[in-house]
C-alpha cells in the first residue's frame, strides 16, 4: 500500500512528471461513512497557501490525463473532465469498465461490463471540496497545510460531515497548478492519483457530466 509519506517522498523525486496521484474513486463515497481515528479540526492556512487556492478555484474548467494508484498498489489511467463547481468525469482506459461522474448533486460510479452503478450525494464525500467554487482556507475544512519551496500541501476535511475522511491536495509552489490528490479513508487507506497533459478553460457538452439516472434506478 502507498502510505502518505511514500506519494510525497515519489512525487518529489519524480519533478513534475507522471506521479501517484490519489482519487479514491471506488472509496471516496464509501469512505465518508466510515468510522475511524480522529484529527485536530482547523489550521488555517497562509496568505501564500490561500493564494495557490484562489488560483486554483479561478480555474472553471479542466480535462486532461491521469494515472491513479490504489490502496493496494494497483494502477489504472484515462481521460478526465472537471467544471467548477461540482462537476467531474473520469474514463478508465481499457480494459476497465469503471466511469465515474459527478453533475453538482450526485457522484456516481459504474461499471460498464457489469451494468451496476453505485451513487452518493456529492457533498458527503470529500471529492466536493475539490470541486467546491471555492477553496477557503480560513474556515474548519482544513486539516493541514504544509508549504515548502517547491510543493505546497493542503490537507481539508470535515469530521461532522465525511466522518475521518480526508483529501490532500498538492500544488506547484511556482506554477500554482494542481499536480496530485489523494482520498484517505477511515482506515487510512490512500488511493493516489497524478494527472497530466492539464488544459484549462476548456467548454464542456452537458452530457460529459450527465448521469443516466434511468439505469442508476434500475439497480
Amino acid at each position: 500500500m502507498k502510505n502518505e509519506k511514500t506519494i510525497l517522498s515519489n512525487f518529489r523525486s519524480n519533478a513534475i512528471g507522471r506521479r501517484q496521484f490519489s482519487l479514491g474513486l471506488a472509496g471516496l463515497a464509501a469512505a465518508a461513512f466510515a468510522p475511524g481515528l480522529g484529527f485536530a479540526q482547523g489550521a488555517p492556512g497562509s496568505v501564500a497557501a490561500q493564494k495557490i487556492a484562489d488560483h486554483f478555484s479561478s480555474v472553471k474548467t479542466m480535462m486532461g490525463e491521469f494515472v491513479q494508484f490504489g490502496p493496494r498498489g494497483e494502477q489504472t489511467g484515462g481521460k478526465f473532465y472537471i467544471e467548477r463547481p461540482g462537476k467531474l468525469r473520469f474514463n478508465f482506459e481499457d480494459p476497465s469498465p469503471i466511469r465515474v461522474i459527478a453533475d453538482g448533486k450526485n457522484v456516481v460510479i459504474g461499471n460498464l461490463k457489469l451494468k451496476t452503478w453505485d451513487i452518493y450525494p456529492l457533498s458527503k464525500t470529500p471529492l466536493s471540496l475539490l470541486l467546491a467554487s471555492r477553496i477557503d482556507l480560513g474556515n474548519q475544512m482544513v486539516r493541514d497545510v504544509q508549504e515548502e519551496s517547491d510543493l505546497t500541501t493542503i490537507v481539508l476535511g470535515n469530521k461532522t460531515v465525511f466522518g475521518d475522511s480526508t483529501i490532500t491536495m498538492m500544488f506547484d509552489s511556482k506554477t500554482y497548478d494542481l499536480r496530485q490528490w489523494t482520498i484517505t479513508d477511515a482506515q487510512n487507506k490512500d488511493t493516489s492519483v497524478m494527472i497530466y497533459n492539464v488544459q484549462n478553460g476548456v467548454k464542456f457538452d452537458d452530457k460529459v457530466f450527465t448521469i443516466p439516472y434511468a439505469e442508476v434506478r434500475k439497480m
